[in-house]
């Protein structure tokens, strides 16, 4: 922490949020697979998880989403439009930072879970019992996944700023001046009045 860098465009911001959901809902699977093994499917049907099949769609979109925002941002990096420089986070706290919200997400998910699914566990033994403890190494594996993916890309966008600002390429377009409103009146009431220099096309 303490590294000044070029800020990615709030886009990409919005794409790390987009990512932490597809990365809680592995964690969560990864968790039942790991204290169940080939049994984990029946074990997740029988704890009121079925409702999780509907909620893929939506967490592919999620990714879909966040990889636009990237592609988004990248464009911004070139055109030279990525704000000021501030404070960021190394990758370790990062790493730190992922692994605890993925953890906080599946606690809350788990606890969720054991107030209205049928069949699961409640309170702290429907988080951490029955070989839930497997969800923290899970978010930590995850978490690096994921710090890895947020550094890789800052850093992407970063040198693609900083070159685009050492060889002058990129940016807007020049602008191109526009003729005022009198310009354009006296050339065409010239032409209307017939005072052009060329005449019409000669008939044969």
């Amino acid at each position: 922490m303490g590294r000044r860098a070029v800020r990615a465009p709030q886009g990409w911001d919005l794409a790390r949020i987009a990512l932490l959901w597809p990365a809680a809902f592995a964690v969560h699977q990864l968790r039942y697979m790991l204290a169940y093994g080939h049994a984990a499917g029946v074990e997740l049907q029988r704890t009121g998880h079925a409702y999780l099949h509907s909620v893929v769609p939506w967490l592919v979109g999620l990714i879909a989403l966040a990889a636009g925002c990237l592609l988004w941002a990248i464009g911004r990096a070139f055109a030279r439009q990525t704000s000021a420089a501030r404070f960021t986070l190394s990758f370790a706290a990062l790493w730190v930072v992922c692994s605890a919200a993925l953890v906080g997400v599946f606690v809350g998910q788990e606890l969720l879970e054991g107030f209205f699914a049928v069949g699961h566990p409640a309170g702290l033994a429907g988080v951490f019992g029955y070989g839930g403890w497997w969800a923290v190494p899970a978010a930590v594996c995850l978490g690096l996944v994921l710090a890895a993916v947020f550094h890789g890309a800052r850093w992407i966008i970063e040198r693609i700023a900083s070159r685009v600002r050492r060889t002058g390429l990129g940016g807007p377009c020049p602008h191109v001046q526009r003729p005022s409103l009198p310009v354009l009146w006296y050339a065409v009431s010239t032409l209307l009045a017939g005072w052009s220099s060329r005449g019409p096309p000669r008939l044969n």
